[in-house]
């Protein structure tokens, strides 16, 4: 990509600042609502973790070193982001035949895995250069297929491209998806003893529906969900364990998922609301969230192979469709690939600088 001084032009001067001031482009996307601030390889400059490194020892630092770290808050936080804002920092990856690996961060630190940004990802790489475009197809735009190397494994997207640029509509498949806990009762304080599930899309989630909180999908205030979902989170942290079989760095309860209740098949769209981290909430379906909800559902004989749903957000009313293609194993778990479809769509470019006496510079975060 060219430099930044480059992109701004003569028509469109820098902001003044010191010499050598780092400048951050960024190429602004989002899919179901959910917004995605794409780095471009090597955007965080002086920022970036080391490019020798692995990428999960890449993430590691990204998150622990203060001074790293400043990029994921300048980015994300106030005043160029808010509390709801989502990225995604390009980096080589060590992978054979991956197109990059991506660095997912958010108002609290970063992801394992993020279905929403795959799917933005997917044609950011064809229509910026960074995976090869396919030979048309002779009656419609052929499919080319994009390796991503997320914290959670390599993930394979393929968006359709007509000769010159992508199209809207991409799907995934996932890394392999299981049920970790089923019927699992949870002491929360405030709703009492509650019953989750617990399922593994990339990143773990717990799920339960809202119903069971005594709030409704579609007329309780959000502020509500929010705060019964973000009690949850911390209930399942705190009275379970989780535990991955091959990448313990996604041993975590990234956050809950409140459901509508409606599991079993059925060809209407079932709603569902995410609220991860510092009670972020997902504007759209979410895309490790459609995998990890689709493993549970045919963990429990609810579903079968190749049977797709379709989820609905219920901020948004944005949809995803899900479905298991294939049975494979996670060490001792029975676990499907996934596959996940969607739209996404280029929403603007952003250039950001800073001064290095403001106070604020790296930003700042309102709960």
């Amino acid at each position: 990509m060219a430099s930044p001084e480059a992109q701004a032009g003569p028509s469109r001067p820098l902001p003044p600042r010191a010499p050598g001031s780092p400048v951050f482009l960024t190429v602004e996307m989002q899919a179901g609502g959910e917004p995605l601030r794409v780095v471009p390889p090597g955007g965080l400059g002086p920022l970036e973790p080391p490019r020798d490194l692995p990428l999960l020892a890449r993430r590691r630092l990204l998150l622990e070193l203060p001074e790293l770290d400043a990029a994921r808050r300048l980015l994300m936080h106030e005043p160029r982001g808010h509390r709801d804002m989502y990225g995604a920092a390009l980096v080589p990856s060590e992978l054979p035949g991956a197109a990059f690996g991506a660095l997912f961060v958010h108002n609290e630190g970063g992801s394992a895995m993020c279905g929403h940004a795959v799917l933005c990802l997917a044609r950011f790489a064809l229509d910026y250069g960074l995976c090869p475009p396919p030979p048309p197809g002779p009656d419609q735009a052929a499919a080319a297929a994009v390796v991503i190397h997320c914290p959670c494994g390599p993930v394979t997207a393929f968006a359709s491209w007509d000769g010159q640029r992508s199209g809207s509509r991409v799907r995934f498949h996932s890394v392999a998806a299981f049920a970790a806990a089923t019927d699992l009762t949870v002491d929360v304080p405030g709703y009492g003893k509650v019953v989750v599930d617990v399922g593994y899309g990339g990143t773990f989630y717990a799920f339960v529906s809202a119903d069971r909180l005594g709030l409704d999908l579609s007329s309780s205030r959000i502020r509500d969900l929010v705060d019964a979902a973000s009690a949850v989170t911390e209930a399942v942290k705190a009275q379970f364990k989780v535990h991955h079989p091959e990448i313990e760095d996604t041993a975590f309860i990234y956050g809950t998922i409140l459901t509508d209740g409606k599991d079993a098949f059925s060809d209407e769209p079932t709603s569902n609301i995410c609220v991860f981290a510092d009670a972020q909430v997902d504007r759209s379906p979410t895309g490790s969230g459609v995998t990890a909800r689709i493993a549970l559902q045919y963990h429990k004989g609810l579903i079968q192979l190749n049977q797709t749903r379709t989820f609905r957000s219920s901020t948004t009313g944005s949809l995803f469709t899900g479905k298991a293609i294939k049975e494979t194993k996670c060490g001792d778990h029975n676990a499907v690939i996934v596959e996940v479809s969607g739209e996404s769509f280029y929403t603007g470019m952003s250039t950001f600088t800073f001064e290095e006496e403001d106070p604020l510079k790296y930003g700042f975060f309102l709960k």
